[in-house]
């Protein structure tokens, strides 16, 4: 086993050269100013690279991950995040994204132990108990994916009631938060469809958005019944 990572840091002079040939002047550019219109918050699963989905380069895209997308109101770090992105960058989207498969939501939905973050999982657990009737009515194979989606609509729920975001809104700032999904099977993006610009959409888009994702799963479990 290497010590001193050399591929990793050969890898970053190719990279950095084939940049600037491409794009002559980019990392002057990138120096002198960050002016990213979104802010992206994820999962730290190593597949999901945000920038690389969206095919935004670096600059583009301000970006927080942890285990299993989560956003509390406790969460010092996120909220700092947030409150970078949206009173000093100026983003106009906030975008909550989860994926497929994730194994934070898996291990949360199979009380599964895997250590400290057990204590964080706890967040998804909570989703998992308010729907747990639904979960259980679905096949098996669907419960880690379905609640991969609910989860991204309550922590999409969750980033509207921060303080960060309702106190831009009531200044008037224009923020909208968006909840998506990536599915890793197709390398796909889903808008969920839980958007808000304002306070008083938040409800609403998540209640909508609620439905579309049960009626969806529903759906499917009457045609794999046929």
């Amino acid at each position: 086993m290497t010590t001193e990572l050399k591929e990793l840091l050969d890898s970053n002079k190719q990279w950095a050269a084939d940049t600037e040939t491409r794009e002559p002047g980019f990392f002057s550019r990138l120096l002198k100013q960050q002016t990213p219109q979104y802010l992206w918050i994820g999962c730290a699963d190593s597949r999901v690279p945000a920038n690389e989905l969206v095919n935004l380069l670096p600059g583009e895209l301000f970006v927080h991950r942890n285990v299993a997308n989560v956003v509390v109101h406790s969460d010092l770090n996120c909220l700092s995040v947030m409150q970078f992105a949206v009173d000093a960058l100026k983003v106009k989207h906030v975008i909550v994204v989860g994926h497929s498969g994730c194994g934070g939501v898996k291990a949360a939905l199979n009380d599964t132990r895997t250590g400290l973050a057990d204590n964080w999982l706890r967040h998804v657990q909570d989703v998992r108990n308010h729907h747990q009737e639904w979960l259980d009515g679905l096949a098996p194979a669907q419960r880690v994916d379905a609640l991969c989606e609910l989860n991204v609509l309550e922590q999409a729920r969750n980033a509207c009631q921060t303080t960060v975001v309702q106190d831009a809104w009531a200044r008037g700032q224009e923020i909208v938060v968006h909840g998506w999904v990536y599915g890793l099977h197709n390398g796909l993006l889903e808008d969920l469809r839980i958007t808000a610009a304002s306070a008083e959409q938040v409800g609403p888009a998540f209640a909508r958005a609620l439905s579309a994702v049960k009626l969806r799963y529903d759906g499917q479990r009457l045609q794999s019944a046929d």
